[in-house]
């Protein structure tokens, strides 16, 4: 998924975008109210985790503009404000749900994964393009009879060409897909994680599923 916290505590919000990107999401950081409006109303995000307290602009206050400026992107908001008074203004504001800090790390991606499939129509937990498969749930790969040990960069990669299979993808489409707007990429690092696929998943004697088309960028199919 690709992710944006909003988080005035540096430290918090680091900690949640290196956690949520070893989940293998995407993840962007505002750490003031502006920004973050800025952020939602501009950027395809699949959630955002929200605190209220903020500088520039406060949690409600956003979430409100960005519900009134049409903005459907499910919302978590994740702050220190626990009387039951800030639970219904959160939720009344346009919240899809309201988390107490402190909070565990594998409760917020419970919620998460929650108001995500809320939005969501009901999606296949298993991905496949010829005889390769992805298990969505439990995150293996299997090409034929055979286990592909991925990182979870490649993972994210990976689901990303299989939800794409047949679709001629950019380097440019590739690169917003999996990484935060803040990344400074290289111009190769797109090709340097195909080749890594290609290593691990087009065996000697198999199909090709990766393909590259000239000048433009890569379709995955069989």
């Amino acid at each position: 998924m690709r992710l944006l916290i909003v988080e005035d505590d540096e430290r918090l919000a680091d900690a949640l975008r290196r956690g949520l990107e070893d989940e293998g999401h995407v993840v962007d950081c505002a750490g003031d109210g502006m920004l973050a409006r800025d952020l939602a109303l501009d950027e395809g995000y699949d959630a955002i985790v929200l605190d209220l307290n903020l500088p520039g602009m406060d949690g409600l206050s956003l979430l409100r503009g960005v519900r009134a400026e049409g903005v459907t992107t499910p919302i978590v908001v994740a702050t220190s404000r626990d009387e039951t008074e800030d639970v219904v203004a959160g939720l009344d504001a346009g919240a899809d749900d309201y988390v107490r800090k402190p909070f565990a790390f594998r409760e917020l991606l419970a919620r998460l994964r929650s108001v995500t499939r809320r939005e969501a129509p009901p999606a296949p937990s298993l991905l496949r393009v010829g005889d390769l498969d992805l298990d969505l749930a439990t995150r293996r790969v299997r090409r034929g009879s055979r286990e592909v040990q991925l990182t979870a960069r490649e993972l994210a990669f990976l689901e990303y060409f299989m939800r794409n299979a047949g679709r001629v993808l950019t380097r440019p489409m590739i690169e917003t897909a999996l990484w935060d707007r803040t990344s400074e990429t290289t111009s190769n690092v797109v090709d340097v994680y195909v080749r890594r696929l290609r290593v691990k998943i087009d065996g000697d004697g198999e199909t090709p599923l990766f393909h590259t088309v000239r000048g433009i960028g890569y379709r995955m199919g069989a």
